[in-house]
């Protein structure tokens, strides 16, 4: 394993570290106050977000574990509920966006669902202010084609993230922010594949075409 492999593990450990301590904190939190906590009213209050926290954790998790990790208990195709599933649970903790899909397929392959759903995220977390994410898939020719659309009255995307999409980020930019997306470039790469977006004041548009994926 080189040294740059090892640096883009350890800085996806961090950025899922960092997604993950929010909702376990709260969990903490909510756990001294319910040990604190005599009136049964705020008792009840704790309890529910306690169960939103955890909700919220255990989306994230199963969302990382297939959208990062090496996802062992899934076969070389992954049927579509399961990537939609994932992403349909991390939007619905955000009411703010509303997910649209169109999939052509009925199973992909791990590396088209690692981009898929690394497009999701990326997509969600242009939308600051809320707005709608189009998630597309098809399968053509042998190859995987993926597009999610980002729209909203605000969208927010780090040129870094684009640079790392497209291969051209420098040695030293790599960041936990944007390790994501030059994971997705790596995976496109090894496919024999590619990666392009498209950004407007209003909307973000994020397309892979993986062949043999």
């Amino acid at each position: 394993m080189t040294d740059y492999t090892l640096d883009l593990a350890s800085l996806l450990a961090s950025r899922l570290c960092h997604d993950m301590l929010s909702p376990v904190g709260a969990l903490s939190n909510g756990l001294e106050l319910l040990a604190e906590e005599k009136d049964p009213e705020m008792r009840k209050r704790c309890f529910e977000l306690l169960e939103q926290s955890a909700k919220i954790s255990a989306d994230k998790l199963k969302f990382f574990r297939l959208a990062f990790g090496a996802a062992g208990g899934f076969g070389d195709m992954v049927a579509v509920e399961e990537p939609r599933a994932l992403v349909d649970a991390l939007a619905g903790n955000n009411a703010r966006v509303s997910v649209n899909w169109a999939l052509g397929v009925t199973a992909m392959p791990k590396p088209a669902v690692k981009v898929l759903l690394n497009f999701a995220l990326l997509g969600m977390e242009a939308l600051v202010r809320g707005g709608t994410l189009d998630i597309g898939a098809e399968s053509r020719g042998g190859a995987s084609e993926i597009v999610v659309r980002a729209a909203g009255p605000r969208i927010a995307f780090d040129q870094a993230i684009g640079a790392a999409l497209e291969g051209v980020l420098g040695d030293d930019g790599l960041t936990s922010r944007n390790a994501p997306a030059f994971m997705l470039y790596q995976i496109a790469a090894r496919q024999g594949g590619g990666l392009q977006f498209a950004l407007t004041e209003d909307a973000l548009v994020l397309g892979a075409v993986l062949p043999g994926a």
